[in-house]
């Protein structure tokens, strides 16, 4: 006759089994998780990068009408328009004594 040994699960072994266990389902949707909060942050990242790229192109604009309008063909035009006029005798040079 054989015999037939029960085997005893004891609490210890319940318990490391159960963390088994959730470490097992827990790790996919942590992973799954991760990637979400990775994707939102680059969408986030390109959509500051688009604002930048409008605010870059929209100083550079602004910066070529602030030189346009300081040269000197147009500061002549305007000066003409109301009456002025331009003589090198009355521009006084300061030195910046650097």
């Amino acid at each position: 006759m054989t015999k037939k040994h029960k085997y005893k699960v004891l609490k210890g072994e319940k318990i490391i089994w159960f963390l088994i266990f959730v470490l097992l389902v827990l790790t996919p949707l942590l992973h799954v998780f991760t990637k979400a909060s990775l994707s939102e942050s680059n969408l986030y990242v390109e959509k500051l990068k688009k604002n930048i790229t409008v605010q870059e192109n929209l100083n550079q604009s602004l910066n070529m009408k602030i030189n346009e309008l300081a040269s000197l063909d147009n500061i002549q035009a305007i000066a003409e328009e109301n009456g002025l006029s331009y003589n090198n005798d009355n521009i006084k040079i300061i030195d910046s004594g650097e």
